[in-house]
């Protein structure tokens, strides 16, 4: 294995993205400028008639990337700060513009002089060399990640290789020796996962209620249609899950459970979410044109209401909440397009009250958490800890009129005839009532998880009782009791 040279009198030369940090900023920066205004993705191309140091100078004049929130490489910069304590002269290089590295070596406070893009100037490749040896001479360490550094890294005295893949460190290795090494922590399938929120497929699983209410479960083209059906919803929220979290980076990054999420984190790249976020979305519409074709328009429907939610009116305060009950009720909508049945007017109002009810409970188990964090308001949205004083009684009354809904459900003529024994449902009724009144008692207690689908599909009182209400609800329509 070759030897590292003496560090003495020898510069350190460092690159910007993908190895001092761990993303693109100049991706993260067109993220920001597209949430400014949707219209600027199609001014983008335009302005790449400029070259690339013009494109990324109109950029950076449009936008104000957070340094401070960036996910930086901790174990190089814990390298950089030793090296720097020893009285090492460290450079920052690096292709992204001059505006974004200078906050970053204001943020870090770790270099001794900046080179970066400028108009009309790129500094990459070999631009980047020729600038590092105008300013740090021939003999210098240089920290890189990719293909295009490998000219710099055969210039240099060392190689200090962050993130490489094999192939590409074993040709460094060849003319270069290394000074130190820093692995990319390999994104895994869990990663993968947590990214497209299958656990979050479960409340797709609201495309079956028309399914289960018309008692239509026996027969096996509904069946199969609703499987398709779900699929399809699926991954297409799949793909607004990936979406959004780009859109939120920032806010996740401040957030005290979100920062961990693999996009905030930085352990799966921009790009890559973006590619599977498109592969995603054209496997939904393949899958949903086989349902049909007004399934597919509400799905066309549901990604316009969820981008909407996703790009300004999550922003706002209950509206938020508002358009997530929609979201679900749509989702009940759209089963019952895919297998042609009607949904009735009290299904409908029950579940607008319901997941309005679920939706607050989101809500208040994240102010909640931002209380016990000592924060006082939520980063990107427009709630206060003091909101909890109206949000509570707001949460549990739209639950108590969602059971109320379903009390005047089961009192109808329509009830009366459909079901063998109607009598029955008053005790899913009270299971309704416990049901809900356990998850808000939950979030008071700053137990609940921030969405409460998923905490009820974890906690065992949840899915007892879930249980329970549909085995009564089939015993209701199915079985005549004292007859």
């Amino acid at each position: 294995m070759s030897q590292t040279p003496s560090k003495t009198n020898t510069p350190l030369v460092v690159d910007l993205d993908g190895t001092l940090t761990l993303t693109d900023t100049l991706v993260e920066s067109l993220i920001h400028l597209i949430k400014q205004s949707p219209l600027n993705l199609l001014r983008a191309p335009l302005w790449l008639l400029k070259g690339r140091a013009g494109f990324k100078a109109i950029i950076a004049e449009k936008t104000c990337l957070a340094a401070g929130s960036l996910p930086y490489r901790e174990p190089l910069v814990a390298y950089l700060r030793a090296e720097k304590a020893q009285g090492r002269r460290i450079i920052l290089a690096t292709a992204a513009h001059a505006t974004i590295a200078d906050a970053v070596a204001r943020q870090l406070g770790l270099f001794d002089q900046v080179l970066a893009t400028t108009p009309g100037h790129n500094l990459k490749g070999r631009a980047k060399l020729k600038a590092i040896q105008e300013n740090a001479g021939s003999s210098f360490v240089y920290a890189g990640d990719t293909q295009a550094d490998l000219p710099i890294w055969q210039a240099a005295k060392a190689a200090i290789l962050v993130g490489v893949p094999p192939a590409l460190a074993a040709t460094v290795r060849e003319k270069t020796p290394i000074e130190r090494e820093f692995p990319n922590e390999k994104a895994t399938l869990t990663d993968w996962l947590r990214a497209l929120r299958v656990h979050q497929w479960i409340k797709n699983l609201l495309l079956f209620v028309p399914l289960l209410t018309a008692f239509s479960f026996m027969e096996i083209n509904k069946l199969f249609s609703m499987g398709l059906a779900f699929l399809a919803f699926s991954l297409a929220a799949s793909a607004t899950y990936i979406v959004n979290d780009l859109w939120d980076l920032d806010s996740d990054r401040l957030h005290p459970r979100k920062r961990l999420r693999p996009f905030a984190s930085a352990r799966l790249s921009v790009l890559h979410g973006l590619a599977v976020a498109g592969a995603s979305l054209a496997s939904a519409f393949l899958l949903a044109y086989c349902v049909s074709i007004s399934f597919c328009l509400m799905l066309l429907a549901y990604l316009a209401l969820t981008s909407a939610y996703s790009w300004t009116l999550k922003k706002y305060v209950l509206i938020d909440a508002i358009m997530l009950s929609l979201l679900y009720t749509l989702r009940i909508l759209a089963g019952a397009v895919a297998i042609g049945v009607a949904t009735s007017s009290w299904l409908l109002a029950f579940s607008v009250f319901i997941f309005l009810s679920l939706a607050l409970v989101k809500r208040c188990a994240e102010l909640v958490s931002l209380e016990k964090s000592g924060l006082d308001k939520a980063h990107g949205r427009d709630y206060r800890v003091t909101d909890l004083t109206v949000l509570w009684p707001l949460g549990v009354g739209t639950a108590l009129s969602a059971v109320v809904v379903f009390g005047l459900f089961i009192s109808s003529p329509e009830t009366q005839t459909r079901y063998a024994t109607p009598q029955l449902l008053w005790l899913v009724a009270i299971g309704l009532v416990y049901w809900l009144g356990r998850l808000w008692i939950k979030t008071s207690r700053g137990e609940m998880h921030d969405d409460p689908v998923v905490y009820a599909i974890k906690d065992d009182g949840s899915r007892i009782t879930v249980a329970i209400m549909l085995f009564v609800m089939l015993m209701a329509h199915f079985f005549a009791l004292g007859s």
